[in-house]
């Protein structure tokens, strides 16, 4: 810590501050509480994710046992991942994998349950919102194996100079009526692996796996890293089971298999080398003959945007309902660990809410030794309780601002309210009658990401997802630079010599020190063609421009077709959750779902056996796509890291791009190092706009 300055300790502070010591709910095989149906074994779980080009592809291969005497249903259950869809789903029947097809959600619900009554092999994979996809296959036969495979796209997450990958395994705990319908089998019982391909286009200086010391990083060159971690090859090594030594009664199986329990996300690190280029990238696909082609431009700017400077006021908004039950304690450490590392020109205020909000200070108070003191002291005699009325709570925390000083809020909540006022749209009139930005460390899977990104991006500030299982040291670091530097406002893009549509996002907004815009979008034809990025800079307007061709044709990356499908998805579902429900955005949704294979609200994938697609009148365009979508892959493998920089010419940013520096891939003390905290719900940090 003695290298971070001292917004980045009161950051640091202010994490703490949500750092939870209780576990939350994990993946796995679900079973009715009630304990009449007897509970499977999940023998198996291999993972496989390749990281390329911008985007990764995650393969988990799955092996069901049912030790029993009569034929069962499985039902697995994990957290959605960020900007993540299935792509696949697939069944072993008769020995052979069958890949599924996405329908209608009712007509895929309606299907699977005609093929269980029937007693034939079939599969279903649903998404319930933004918590969770569910996984059901009937039957698992007496006595035997079944396997599955599930395949999901998303985006590489990178920022300041370091990409991050989350494999989510921890559920979050927010549905409580699900909670108390299911139990869950949380563990693997003989073998789990993880194995992670990383291969980019620029140096890689490092790569850290924290929280997870089995892991063994091997460097294949200096763009193509691979991450191992084998349950079975771990416990060899240690000459015990797998898995957390405190909870070994519990997780090791009778016949002495090394289990893995579910229960922590995998997080992996990977760090550029320091002082690479700002840059533009561009990938490319265009299938055979077709005019239209599809691509991701990736703009990574340069480290020139200029401090900023100034005391500010503090107020800390934290949830108190049932769902900190046993946090509270962690909760009161924070809190003094955060007020301690606050300047002394500095004030803070700390209001509560549960069902109901109260204020615990009278107002701002200075900060000092005694005020400090005292209010650690009533935090930690708090007492958690009720539902969580988000809300009322924000509104508290937004009142009685002092138009003349800066003001940060930290909001402690996993953002599900469940009390009081619940609709996005209220919510965000409460944002736009105040002149604020929300800057929102999401923590956990299954918290109200879709609120959350929501209210950040109509306040034009950033949201940076958080995990139990992250380096939090790391991810305050990256935040530190946004707060200290100023942003880039109202972010346009435009493309001129080559006929572009379809851009996703719809609006680019705000971008702050060390953040990377990612636009996917449709072109057609092929040549030079002019980009020039604006925004605001302090009230000055900058432009940065360069030229580079689009290609005529080919490209080894089909993939982008899916993800510029489910990015245009995600801007349609943020139009309805924004203004309601609407017919024509649900049926828009759909169609482009159906169009690319891919599970959504309104869509499910179904396994069937091969002859009954075929009486369902079902279509195989989701295997013809998988078909093609693996063969690029193992052309794009065969091949050295593809470096995809289209601006070598003419160079968009003249300034190397923001990097996090120090370190290695050793896990030495520093930055890098680990925290080992659980960290549960939301911190917002609101700056007041002048």
């Amino acid at each position: 810590m003695a290298l971070l300055n001292p917004l980045s300790r009161w950051l640091a502070g202010a994490l703490m501050l949500m750092l939870a010591a209780t576990g939350a709910r994990a993946a796995g095989l679900m079973t009715p509480s009630d304990g009449d149906t007897p509970p499977l074994s999940l023998r198996e779980q291999h993972v496989t994710v390749d990281v390329e080009d911008g985007y990764t592809v995650t393969e988990v291969e799955q092996v069901f046992h049912n030790p029993h005497d009569r034929d069962l249903e499985a039902h697995y259950r994990f957290p959605v991942p960020e900007k993540g869809t299935v792509a696949e789903f697939t069944v072993w029947i008769d020995g052979k994998p069958v890949v599924g097809e996405v329908l209608k959600k009712e007509k895929a619900r309606q299907v699977y349950e005609q093929e269980k009554a029937a007693g034939r092999e079939a599969g279903l994979t649903e998404k319930d919102g933004y918590k969770a996809f569910d996984v059901l296959v009937s039957p698992v036969r007496a006595g035997q194996d079944t396997r599955v495979r599930l395949v999901y796209m998303q985006p590489v997450d990178e920022d300041t100079g370091v990409g991050r990958y989350l494999y989510p395994l921890e559920e979050g705990g927010v549905d409580q009526r699900q909670l108390d319908f299911w139990t869950a089998n949380e563990r693997v019982e003989e073998h789990f692996t993880f194995t992670l391909n990383l291969r980019t286009g620029y140096p890689v200086a490092a790569v850290r796996v924290p929280d997870q010391p089995g892991a063994a990083i091997t460097q294949q060159g200096p763009r193509q890293w691979r991450v191992t971690l084998d349950n079975r090859a771990a416990a060899s090594r240690a000459g015990e089971p797998a898995g957390e030594p405190e909870a070994e009664a519990e997780t090791t199986p009778s016949d002495d298999q090394p289990a893995f329990r579910l229960d922590r996300d995998l997080v992996v690190y990977w760090r550029y080398q320091p002082d690479l280029p700002g840059s533009v990238d561009l990938v490319a696909y265009k299938a055979p003959g077709s005019d239209r082609g599809t691509f991701m431009m990736s703009l990574t700017p340069g480290d020139d945007l200029p401090p900023v400077t100034g005391g500010r006021d503090w107020v800390f908004v934290l949830d108190v309902s049932g769902s900190m039950a046993g946090k509270l304690a962690t909760l009161a450490d924070g809190v003094g660990k955060a007020l301690g590392r606050l300047q002394p020109e500095d004030r803070f205020r700390i209001v509560l809410f549960n069902d109901r909000t109260r204020e615990l200070t009278p107002g701002f108070v200075a900060v000092t030794p005694e005020a400090v003191s005292d209010y650690v002291n009533k935090v930690a005699t708090l007492q958690s309780g009720g539902g969580t009325n988000l809300y009322d709570g924000m509104k508290a925390g937004l009142k009685s601002l002092d138009a003349d000083r800066p003001t940060g809020i930290a909001l402690v909540t996993d953002g599900v309210a469940n009390v009081g006022v619940t609709e996005q749209k209220r919510f965000l009139e409460l944002l736009d009658r105040y002149d604020v930005r929300l800057f929102t460390f999401i923590m956990g899977n299954s918290a109200n990401r879709p609120l959350l990104t929501a209210l950040t991006d109509a306040s034009n500030g950033f949201a940076l997802s958080v995990s139990n299982s992250d380096d939090i040291v790391g991810r305050l670091m990256q935040a530190t630079g946004k707060l200290t530097h100023r942003a880039m406002n109202d972010v346009t893009l435009d493309i001129e010599g080559v006929k572009t549509a379809d851009l996703t996002p719809e609006r680019i907004g705000s971008i702050y020190r060390g953040g990377r815009i990612v636009v996917l979008g449709h072109y057609w034809g092929d040549g030079p063609a002019q980009v020039t990025l604006s925004a605001k800079v302090g009230g000055e307007t900058r432009r940065y421009q360069t030229r580079f061709p689009f290609p005529a044709e080919g490209g080894a990356n089909p993939e982008l077709e899916r993800l510029w499908a489910y990015a245009t998805i995600q801007d349609l579902q943020r139009r309805r959750d924004n203004f309601g429900a609407d017919a024509d955005l649900e049926d828009a949704i759909t169609d482009l779902a159906l169009e690319y294979g891919l599970v959504t609200d309104y869509t499910s994938m179904v396994v069937l056996r091969d002859e009954m697609f075929e009486k369902y009148g079902i279509e195989r365009r989701n295997a013809d796509r998988r078909d093609l979508e693996k063969l690029a892959k193992a052309q794009r493998q065969a091949q050295a890291p593809a470096a995809n920089r289209a601006d070598h010419g003419q160079p968009m940013f003249q300034q190397p791009r923001p990097s996090m520096g120090g370190g290695g891939s050793g896990g030495a003390a520093g930055p890098w190092s680990l925290l080992p905290f659980l960290v549960m719900g939301v911190a917002g940090l609101l700056r007041r706009r002048r």
